[in-house]
């Protein structure tokens, strides 16, 4: 019986993807952002065995047809990819990371991951803990306008945080069409620019699901369980996402470790050489075919013989540590029962 395939959505830079990888007949791939299940057809079906993650319980029961039509090849679980060393028994060859929203999540507006579809204001991957209209709501206007800067890279984030601030008390945000318009209104849109909308709701969404923490713990993960010559390989939307995996593989590849906690310079042996140096970008034609790609960054490694290090959040560089303190205390102060 052959696989099933069907295209929910595009995976973006899949060719430069299982490129990276070599040859996968036989291989046990980890698709650590399973999703609609792009990355893990195409491994599928040049010969590997797959275990998918997500902690998307949607995804997980939208798996089923691949599962089953894979004949035994391929294993879904549900579980933040942070836990990957956890649920998975058996050294794989290959972790891969497609990092943030997906567009399965985007297309469903009553995930109110995208304002371009109006729905609740709620982002949240895994379906728990607080939501977006949570953090609108209820945080003073300097810790939203510390997010929207942080994580969104938003230049305007004062004036946004207050203007929230200020309309919340006549009526609460609950939808995504309302807050994305507030903004609009507030800022004005220039033509041929991005909605100015889009670096909130970026930020909401990264701190909602925790997107940089559940990154470096994964990224520590990878680097525990990956067998001698298996392959890490990333792909990121995001400047942030991108710097860290930076950080991390000039950290678990190089010579020179900056530290506060280490001296200047430390010479140990690499637990990853690079598999190519620097990025690689999508190509122009699948850009016009899928936007969504234009931001896409790849990076891999190889992990070689030497034992894993310690997780030190410090290598990130953002900002002292991550998960900072300042991002766990609004989650501890603002959202204790959550």
């Amino acid at each position: 019986m052959k696989m099933q395939i069907y295209n929910r959505h595009m995976p973006v830079m899949l060719d430069q993807v299982v490129e990276s990888l070599g040859d996968l007949d036989g291989a046990l791939v980890i698709d650590a952002t399973f999703g609609a299940g792009g990355y893990s057809r195409a491994f599928l079906k040049h010969g590997a065995r797959v275990i998918g993650l997500d902690r998307d319980p949607t995804a997980i029961r939208e798996a089923r047809p691949i599962v089953e039509s894979a004949e035994g090849r391929l294993q879904v679980i549900e579980t933040p990819f942070s836990h990957l060393d956890a649920v998975i028994q058996e050294a794989p060859d290959a972790v891969v990371l497609d990092i943030g929203v997906s567009s399965m999540q985007l297309d469903q507006a009553e995930r109110g991951f995208s304002f371009f579809r109006d729905g609740p204001l709620d982002m949240r991957m895994a379906a728990k803990g607080f939501t977006a209209a949570d953090v609108v709501n209820r945080m003073k206007s300097s810790d939203l306008a510390r997010i929207f800067c942080f994580l969104g890279e938003e230049r305007h984030a004062g004036r946004i945080a207050h203007m929230i601030e200020v309309r919340r008390q006549k009526k609460p945000f609950t939808r995504t069409g309302d807050l994305a318009g507030a903004i609009e209104k507030l800022l004005r849109r220039r033509p041929a620019t991005i909605h100015p909308a889009t670096r909130v709701f970026q930020a909401l969404r990264i701190y909602v699901n925790d997107e940089l923490g559940e990154l470096a713990h994964a990224l520590f993960a990878a680097e525990k369980i990956l067998k001698p010559g298996g392959k890490l390989v990333i792909v990121t939307f995001h400047s942030l996402e991108d710097r860290m995996v930076k950080r991390f593989f000039h950290d678990r590849s190089g010579i020179k470790i900056s530290s506060r906690h280490l001296p200047d310079t430390v010479s140990r042996l690499p637990s990853f050489v690079l598999l190519f140096k620097g990025i690689k970008i999508p190509k122009e034609e699948e850009i016009v075919h899928n936007p969504r790609a234009r931001s896409a960054k790849l990076r891999a490694g190889i992990r070689t013989d030497t034992s894993c290090y310690e997780p030190d959040s410090t290598i990130f560089g953002i900002r002292g540590t991550y998960p900072s303190r300042f991002l766990m205390r609004l989650q501890n102060d603002c959202f204790p029962d959550k």
